[in-house]
């Protein structure tokens, strides 16, 4: 058993995305014995004369949406679920309350919702989520071929959360015998700023190298934990598109594209968008997504 898996929450809609992230979590949770907890959040109508009517109907149908989805993932893991929880509200907001009471290592999610209009609101759920949840976030998608993953691609940029992510996909790639690829992507080539050092090739070509022995020794790290030895890549350009690029090489709803979120701020973010943002817009697999703890409950 993998003891960094301990106990998983699986937030649900019912929608197609939701019954992948199910699956997921059942399958994570058979192997490491992890205990199961499922939340789903239904939100009410405006006061009306009928309110109270469409309210009954509009719960009654989410309790039996939240039993069938327990049933299921019973079914699938083999095992019972720890704790279900019915909350009325916006999802986000109860998505995250109910983290922060479980203490999850896993929070587990579909990208999308039923429907044109619910696939747009659930998109916006996931990230709401991800912007500011307390644990890492595993966001499924991809259809059948979505879970499980025979790829995983670390994003490295070297921060702290990259490093987390990539550790817990390694245990994840392990358990679904996925074999690995860690890239780091420069926005332009190292250093190239620098007085004297655009014309400089053996000093662009000695940062290269220092970052190839970097990479190396991270792959010697994530070894242990993944199982294989995974292949390295060094690229020059936009982070989340070298993520993606990669990942679409053959088998992108097979691979399993792990990053960190590294808190860019409100101003950068809605300018540019964070890599983690990109990556979890335009991803056809699934994605893992490690905050960072101080930045819980901010906006990333």
């Amino acid at each position: 058993m993998d003891d960094s898996l301990t106990k998983i929450l699986l937030a649900t809609d019912g929608s197609e995305d939701a019954a992948l992230a199910s699956r997921a979590a059942a399958d994570l949770a058979s192997k490491t014995g992890a205990e199961m907890h499922v939340v789903h959040a239904w939100h009410s109508v405006p006061s009306t004369r009928m309110e109270a009517y469409i309210r009954s109907h509009l719960e009654q149908e989410a309790k039996e949406l939240l039993a069938a989805q327990v049933e299921r993932l019973e079914e699938e893991a083999g095992r019972s679920v720890a704790g279900e929880h019915l909350e009325e509200g916006m999802a986000v907001d109860e998505i995250l309350d109910v983290a922060g009471e479980v203490g999850p290592d896993l929070l587990i999610m579909g990208s999308r919702g039923h429907g044109l209009v619910k696939r747009l609101v659930m998109g916006s759920v996931s990230e709401g989520v991800v912007h500011h949840a307390p644990c890492p976030i595993l966001i499924l998608r991809g259809g059948e071929e979505g879970w499980p993953p025979e790829r995983v691609i670390f994003g490295d940029d070297g921060s702290q959360t990259a490093r987390k992510a990539g550790d817990l996909a390694a245990r994840i790639g392990r358990l679904c015998g996925a074999k690995g690829l860690i890239l780091h992507a420069y926005p332009e080539l190292p250093e190239m700023d620098l007085e004297g050092r655009r014309s400089n090739a053996r000093l662009v070509d000695d940062d290269l190298r220092r970052a190839e022995r970097a990479l190396q020794e991270r792959a010697a790290e994530l070894e242990n934990s993944l199982g294989t030895h995974p292949k390295i890549q060094l690229a020059v350009g936009d982070a989340a598109a070298s993520l993606l690029e990669a990942a679409g090489e053959g088998m992108a709803a097979k691979t399993l594209i792990a990053v960190g979120s590294r808190g860019l701020g409100m101003v950068r973010r809605a300018r540019l968008g964070s890599v983690s943002t990109k990556v979890l817009r335009a991803a056809r697999g699934p994605v893992l997504i490690q905050p960072q703890p101080h930045e819980a409950g901010k906006s990333m």
